[in-house]
């Protein structure tokens, strides 16, 4: 693995270390400081500038009040200064709720974006999009 490839597989691993413990800074020191930023969270329409974006996250972290990610199938590739990283989010999750309860887990493939900048990679654009279980043939 090069350096690049193990970089960036620790900057992606740090975003959803910082979601799942609902740390709002560390959230904000993945994210690049240009406007150009970019989300799409699952089900969400598209999300642009740092701003909008950290609050989108906010939001999210706020009525979580439990999510834990298992990354499978993730590829990262580099080129330049730019990198992708595909996976899959395996979620385990809880809403904020009377009981406390956890939901069902849920399955989103994901695109992350990174930048290389003079403090590292940041995160330039998130794509996540819902796997819709297959409809069950009765027969």
């Amino acid at each position: 693995m090069s350096d690049d490839v193990a970089a960036v597989a620790a900057a992606n691993a740090e975003l959803y270390a910082a979601f799942e413990a609902g740390d709002v800074d560390r959230m904000e020191a993945i994210w690049d400081d240009s406007d150009d930023v970019q989300c799409i969270h699952p089900g969400w329409q598209l999300v642009r500038g740092r701003s909008r974006v950290l609050r989108s996250w906010s939001v999210i972290m706020a009525n979580t009040s439990y999510i834990q990610f298992f990354l499978t199938d993730e590829q990262i590739f580099v080129d330049g200064d730019v990198a992708v990283v595909t996976c899959e989010e395996n979620i385990l999750t809880a809403v904020t709720d009377a009981e406390g309860g956890l939901s069902p887990s849920a399955k989103v493939v994901s695109t992350n974006v990174f930048r290389r900048r003079p403090d590292g990679w940041r995160l330039w654009v998130h794509h996540g999009s819902p796997v819709l279980s297959p409809v069950e043939d009765p027969a």
